[in-house]
């Protein structure tokens, strides 16, 4: 029994609905799935709702977006209630947030000189959470770049003209937003981040695991972070990070899976 704990809908950043995802879960025979989108909780009730259609045990999860020293960290939290008002209040915050630095950056491609418009990037995102792939996709449309990846290595990537810092948010703040919430709280794909340096002082703060299995993980990468688990006694856990079957960067769903003792030990941790 495999679990895929980290997948994108088009409540935020994803290509796929909640329900297209969790119904392609139920093709490749995964057991559960956790709905991880950025900053938000919005897609959880449709996927559900298709868990229990399809028989797909769905956890209500997240990533939260965070900085520190300039790089972006981002942490994931699971088995959240999406009814817990204090979690929603933060959420909506993040959510103006993302939406003032979406607003930014289109601002300062149009000094550019670039046909993109703050309308179209919302019309792209839909009712899900404003990010940079959205501003991508509207550059892509205008024809100044060929690719969302394009986008990101020329204008909307890290220092990159158009780059928009976002509201500073530490990450040990969202593993106490997490845990204060009443869910289990892990550092999202740390091999890309390159800050393990940070991971005892988010341990003190209440962190619970790493998310070692991913596909931007090596091996070899995989195995340090088992090693740091071992170490820090912390869960190992692993997604695939999908984004949709048309995402530019496509990651296939349960390219990384866990075993279903995970999602058990998970609860056991709440």
């Amino acid at each position: 029994m495999l679990a895929d704990l980290h997948v994108h809908t088009t409540a935020s950043d994803g290509t796929d609905s909640p329900a297209t995802v969790v119904a392609r879960a139920a093709e490749i025979g995964l057991t559960a799935l956790a709905v991880a989108d950025h900053d938000t909780l919005e897609g959880i009730r449709e996927a559900e709702s298709a868990g229990a259609r399809y028989g797909v045990e769905v956890l209500p999860a997240i990533e939260l977006g965070t900085e520190l020293g300039g790089k972006e960290i981002h942490i994931l939290g699971y088995l959240l209630d999406p009814n817990d008002l204090v979690l929603q209040e933060h959420l909506a915050s993040f959510r103006r947030s993302r939406r003032q630095r979406a607003e930014s950056m289109v601002e300062k491609l149009r000094h550019m000189g670039f046909g993109i418009t703050n309308n179209r990037v919302l019309e792209i995102a839909g009712s899900g959470s404003v990010g940079r792939p959205h501003i991508a996709r509207a550059l892509a449309e205008t024809g100044a770049v060929s690719s969302v990846g394009e986008a990101f290595e020329k204008y909307i990537g890290y220092g990159k003209p158009a780059y928009e810092s976002r509201v500073k948010y530490l990450p040990s703040e969202a593993v106490r937003l997490i845990r204060r919430s009443g869910g289990v709280a892990v550092f999202a794909h740390p091999g890309m981040a390159g800050c393990d340096a940070l991971i005892p002082a988010l341990v003190d703060a209440g962190l619970q695991g790493l998310e070692v299995y991913h596909p931007g993980h090596y091996p070899a990468t995989s195995d340090h972070y088992r090693r740091l688990c071992r170490q820090y006694n912390l869960l190992a856990t692993g997604g695939s990070d999908y984004h949709g079957s048309s995402h530019q960067e496509h990651k296939k769903l349960g390219a990384a899976t866990v075993d279903y003792r995970v999602v058990r030990e998970m609860k056991r941790l709440r």
